[in-house]
């Protein structure tokens, strides 16, 4: 064999291994790439399962409040009616009411399946004033209870403007009595209705 034949075999293929280092760089870029890809949609499907999950997650309840949801329409100061005692009367932004009387009405719906109720009462205090309260309820823990009261004095010069003026509109053409505040406070509302048929008044609009 001469010795040009021998030089032609000794020769590196370099061309072939160039080839194959540039193909296997590209499948692993490739590769990189889709594995980014599917971590990036797996990230953005767990994030609006999440989302989802969260949402339909069910509202931390008080055990308190849903003693008091199962005994309605009964309230707890049921026994009271009639019988004068010391009364706190809790109102939301204003100075409580702490008064010596007696509760003559209260009222609540049958149910509250939907979690929230409104509590209706009526009282009067040794001196003749008349104080209402409105107390809306929710059995959620996150949700807290809301409370108005007004005091009806029988002297016109301490009645609450607001119930003064929506009393007067309704009868104008006789003095304002307790009964008009309690409408004009209350309302004519379903609750309110049961509210009224509990005291020995009447508050039904006559008709001649």
């Amino acid at each position: 064999m001469t010795s040009e034949r021998i030089e032609e075999f000794s020769k590196p293929p370099v061309s072939v291994n160039i080839r194959v280092s540039d193909a296997g760089q590209v499948a692993a870029f490739e590769d990189a790439a889709g594995h980014k890809a599917a971590v990036a949609g797996n990230d953005s499907t767990s994030d609006a399962t999440r989302d989802k999950a969260s949402k339909t997650a069910p509202k931390e309840v008080s055990e308190a409040k849903v003693a008091m949801q199962r005994r309605l329409p009964a309230l707890e100061d049921d026994a009271d009616t009639g019988i004068e005692n010391e009364h706190i009367v809790t109102r939301d932004n204003k100075a409580d009411l702490a008064f010596m009387g007696t509760l003559l009405a209260s009222a609540a719906p049958e149910s509250a399946p939907k979690g929230h109720w409104k509590e209706y009462r009526i009282y009067q205090t040794g001196s003749g004033k008349h104080i209402f309260s409105k107390v809306s309820r929710s059995v959620f823990a996150e949700e807290h209870d809301t409370y108005e009261a007004e005091v009806f004095d029988p002297s016109p010069s301490s009645v609450p403007s607001q119930l003064l003026k929506g009393a007067r509109e309704m009868v104008r053409s006789r003095p304002l009595t307790w009964m008009d505040a309690a409408v004009a406070f209350f309302g004519y509302d379903p609750l309110a209705k049961v509210l009224y048929r509990k005291l020995s008044v009447r508050f039904e609009e006559l008709i001649a």
